[in-house]
Formats: C-alpha cells, sequence, structure tokens
C-alpha cells in the first residue's frame, strides 16, 4: 500500500482545507475558543472526550512541526500549551495527551485531549470510536466554550 498522490499535493499545501478556511469562529468540526497569534483552538462538537479539542497552526502552510522556525515553533507550542493549562484550569484531568499526526491532513495541528479518572483505556492511547460519534448538546457545548475563552483570556 502506498500513500496516496493527494497526500503529497496536500502536504505541499495544494488544496489544503485548513489553509483554505482562513480563521473561522466556527467549523463543522469545531468552536473556536482561542485565537492566538499563530495558532486557533477548536473545542470538538463530537462527544469523543469532554475537552476534547484541536489547536491548528495558522501561518504559513506547515505539514510537520520540524518545518517552523524556531520563533515560530515557540509561539506555536506556547499557544498549545496556553490553551492546555485552560483545558486543565477548567476540567481538572488526571492527564492530558497532545498528538501531532497529519496523516489524514497533512497541515500542522495538534489534538490536546484531556484523561480523566474514569478514562476508558488507562495508560494508553485514547481509543477513539471507529463511528461518528453524537455531537455534545449545545447548550453544554456554548458553556464549555465560554469558560474556556475566559481562561484563555480572548
Amino acid at each position: 500500500m502506498k500513500w496516496p498522490q493527494s497526500f503529497y499535493e496536500l502536504r505541499r499545501g495544494q488544496g489544503c482545507p485548513a489553509c483554505a478556511e482562513g480563521r473561522p469562529d466556527e467549523t463543522p468540526r469545531g468552536v473556536r475558543f482561542f485565537a492566538g497569534a499563530v495558532s486557533d483552538a477548536y473545542l470538538n462538537r463530537a462527544n469523543i472526550q469532554r475537552g476534547y479539542t484541536i489547536v491548528v497552526w495558522r501561518g504559513r502552510h506547515v505539514a510537520e512541526p520540524t518545518e517552523l522556525s524556531p520563533d515560530e515553533a515557540s509561539a506555536y507550542w506556547l499557544e498549545v500549551v496556553r490553551v492546555a493549562r485552560a483545558l486543565e484550569a477548567h476540567l481538572h484531568p488526571v492527564k492530558t495527551n497532545y498528538n501531532v499526526l497529519g496523516n489524514s491532513l497533512p497541515h500542522l495541528h495538534t489534538h490536546v485531549i484531556p484523561r480523566y479518572e474514569d478514562d476508558p483505556r488507562p495508560g494508553w492511547p485514547f481509543p477513539f470510536p471507529e463511528e461518528d460519534s453524537e455531537p455534545i448538546d449545545e447548550h453544554v457545548l456554548r458553556a464549555e466554550v465560554d469558560a474556556l475563552r475566559k481562561l484563555c483570556g480572548t
């Protein structure tokens, strides 16, 4: 099995949906609660794990963190940490996971996944469901976003 040609095109930024979307307040997948200098953080709409957030690099197109300059890398990771601190202050997880994958969308982004006492698989990577999850109740989602915005100072 080989990587499809479309992956290589996306990796180069050709037709990248993350670049094309700009910096929206909402996407089909999430609601933005942090708009930093170089990234946006979106609370996931799907009821996969409370606080599951994706931080998206919003500078020039890069697929890997190694493509960032030292200043860009510093800015990006400081913003990821700022988002994680807000999640930890609001949700009090036992552990927080950080996944930098890009296997399906090669545009730099980080999955920030709080892990709780009643975790489905303690000590292991988070077990993402194979099927689509139901959305979070809209009122709950908006309350979480509001709380996280206050904690991020945005």
